[in-house]
């Protein structure tokens, strides 16, 4: 069955403390999760173990990092190992977001790696994809989408893909003053299913969950998840207040 996930984002945002409080308060709210819905909070690295100690005795929200390595270990200065990420309790990781590829020119041959390095220590990853305004406006945003998927995940076996969670960044509607309507993030969610399914098997594809992370809020979140093929979002700025955040994890739990 398809799990439907909500997943903050916080970006290079939030001090420790800073960071303990939003826990605290996303936690002091969080509605009663399952196996099917579940929460996932990606903090800055510095914050992984601390979060990890306060999520420990609740079921069905999960640690996340932003980022990992593409190498095991190494003399790698400033980087952060899968391996590493494993063990303080992060159960998934945010690989190819629209910021990473653009700000550190991470092509999909190198995300390929990074997926392959959090696999290999059991996490499951959040794997981006999206097209810019140049792309939309040309109407190639599919295969664009397409090929990042291509490169990047399917060269993965069955039994892999099935620990990967797709998350559309409509990066043209993010900062623009444009917006994604819900039925633009269905068409394109709906398409994405189906070259997977074509790629792997309708059954693998049917069960994926696939989120939108196109600034998706309180006040659109219900609208968004009404949608057939939208599991979810990756959350970013809605993410950084409790309030919000949990407005949209209550969105969640009414789809």
């Amino acid at each position: 069955m398809r799990k439907k996930i909500v997943a903050g984002n916080w970006k290079m945002n939030q001090t420790l403390s800073e960071g303990k409080n939003l826990v605290e308060g996303i936690l002091a709210g969080l509605p009663a999760l399952n196996e099917s819905k579940e929460v996932v909070i990606c903090p800055p690295f510095v914050h992984l173990s601390q979060t990890a100690a306060q999520l420990d005795e609740y079921e069905h929200i999960y640690l996340g990092a932003q980022n990992c390595s593409s190498e095991a270990s190494g003399a790698y200065t400033g980087e952060v190992s899968a391996q590493m990420l494993q063990s303080t309790g992060t159960h998934y990781v945010i690989i190819g977001h629209s910021e990473r590829r653009e700000y550190f020119n991470e092509d999909d041959a190198l995300l390929a790696r990074k997926v392959e390095q959090a696999l290999a220590t059991d996490m499951k990853v959040i794997f981006c994809c999206g097209e810019s305004l140049e792309i939309r406006d040309s109407n190639a945003q599919n295969e664009w989408v397409g090929k990042q998927l291509k490169s990047a995940l399917f060269h993965l076996g069955d039994l892999l893909m099935q620990r990967i969670v797709i998350a559309y960044e409509p990066i043209w509607a993010i900062g623009t003053g444009r917006t994604a309507s819900a039925a633009q993030a269905q068409e394109m969610h709906a398409y994405i299913r189906h070259v997977i399914a074509s790629q792997y098997n309708p059954v693998l594809a049917d069960n994926m969950t696939i989120l939108y992370g196109g600034s998706a809020k309180p006040s659109n979140a219900a609208e968004l998840f009404a949608c057939p093929d939208v599991d979810g979002g990756l959350i970013g700025g809605a993410s950084l207040k409790a309030e919000d955040f949990l407005g949209i994890i209550n969105a969640m739990m009414a789809s």
